[in-house]
């Protein structure tokens, strides 16, 4: 809101008005007001919900210092969701298609959180919300952004070509300087794409539309070509939320392995929506997802202003009004920029939390089925707990996870120039 304002000043000259047109500028208000709401609201709501004895309520799991954790607020997610939207409304441009996504990734989600945090916690249920639903809430979510990355006319990528003068058309974008009339000229030309960023290689660009034509016979016109890229989105969205709720068992855990994450895909949607580094670095040029940068950044300051209440020891949980929508947004914002094949990597933390859980109970069944008992891999699960079985304090586990979870942000940073 305040962009358009200032964007109308700025045709009277209003001094300082034309910073608004900076992305930078903007993003470093909206990261320092995300933190300012994070702080000032985090204190009442947490409050509030002490009032309303809303608090967690805690399973024997015979973990050192559990019991200590009971009656802690939970649902403290509200915040980390405030932090975001304010900041989000008052600095970026609302008619961005891509921010309208992440705008619609946060209150989707945290609305199923919100509702399994409310059985939980209201209905006295500690199953929550059962487990179909939240199925159906993220693949609902994976058909929006699928579909509307199909439908909508500002989602493109921008392909560069070289062309004789005499072709270029109107909707092509010259990227030099014509100097002679006979020669070829570099020019830029905004189109649909399923193409993605596939790490480590050279010719680093997978084709959705190719392999559901080669494998699964769709044609490569018209929708045929979409389904296979929305069936990925469905998948991307449905694992790394998950992975984030496996991830909330420790004090500051996911919280900020997720603000790790999320300066990661800030730095990659700053250099793949602007047209000189996407340039240098030979990736895909993303037509305003620039503008992305102001969103990432309040999550950034959303999820750092959230840590000061949930570090050790915590006053608030997020539940999982918080770690739903915090998965959602890092698999929605890298499907959006087209990172998502580097997710297991950024992610990692998220992916070993999730294979922990299912390694652990695949061979639980199995064992039981062979040997009439069941046996563990692990100590307890996920994996953070199996540490926690071995003695490790807890501020030592999540230390070390946001140690390699920073390991791998950087090793992800890399791909862009390792091939």
């Amino acid at each position: 809101m305040l962009y358009y304002l200032f964007e109308y000043l700025d045709k009277f000259d209003f001094p300082g008005a034309g910073l608004f047109q900076f992305i930078t500028f903007r993003a470093l208000l909206a990261i320092i007001t995300s933190l300012v709401v994070a702080l000032y609201f985090g204190k009442k709501i947490i409050r509030f919900l002490q009032r309303k004895q809303i608090g967690e309520e805690i399973r024997d799991l015979d973990l050192e210092g559990q019991y200590s954790k009971k009656g802690t607020p939970t649902m403290g997610g509200i915040i980390i969701l405030l932090s975001i939207l304010i900041p989000t409304l008052l600095f970026a441009r609302l008619e961005n298609v891509y921010v309208i996504l992440m705008i619609i990734t946060t209150i989707w989600l945290g609305i199923v959180g919100f509702m399994d945090d409310y059985i939980k916690v209201f209905k006295k249920n500690k199953k929550g919300l059962a487990g179909k639903f939240k199925i159906i809430g993220q693949v609902g979510l994976g058909l929006i952004v699928g579909l509307t990355l199909y439908i909508s006319d500002d989602a493109v990528v921008r392909e560069q070509t070289k062309i004789p003068v005499s072709e270029i058309t109107e909707d092509m974008i010259i990227m030099e300087e014509i100097c002679d009339q006979n020669l070829e000229v570099t020019v830029g030309k905004d189109v649909k794409s399923t193409t993605t960023t596939i790490p480590f290689l050279k010719n680093n660009e997978l084709d959705y539309a190719a392999i559901a034509e080669s494998i699964l016979g769709f044609s490569n016109r018209g929708w045929g070509r979409w389904v296979l890229f929305v069936l990925m989105s469905i998948v991307v969205i449905t694992a790394v939320s998950n992975g984030a709720n496996l991830t909330d068992g420790l004090d500051g855990l996911a919280t900020g392995t997720s603000a790790i994450i999320g300066a990661t895909l800030g730095i990659l949607a700053y250099v793949s929506g602007n047209v000189f580094f996407a340039d240098y670095l030979n990736i895909m040029y993303l037509p305003n997802t620039g503008e992305l940068v102001i969103f990432m950044a309040t999550f950034i300051g959303a999820t750092i202003g959230f840590l000061w209440y949930n570090s050790y020891p915590a006053q608030v949980f997020m539940g999982d009004t918080g770690s739903l929508a915090l998965g959602g947004i890092i698999a929605v914002f890298a499907i959006i920029i087209k990172k998502e094949l580097l997710i297991p990597i950024l992610c990692g933390i998220f992916l070993v939390e999730s294979l922990s859980v299912m390694m652990q109970v695949s061979y639980f069944k199995y064992t039981k089925r062979k040997y009439g008992e069941g046996r563990r891999i692990f100590k307890m699960s996920p994996l953070h707990h199996h540490y926690q079985k071995l003695g490790y304090t807890e501020p030592k586990i999540v230390t070390r996870f946001w140690i390699v979870g920073i390991a791998l942000a950087v090793l992800t940073i890399i791909t862009l120039k390792i091939r």
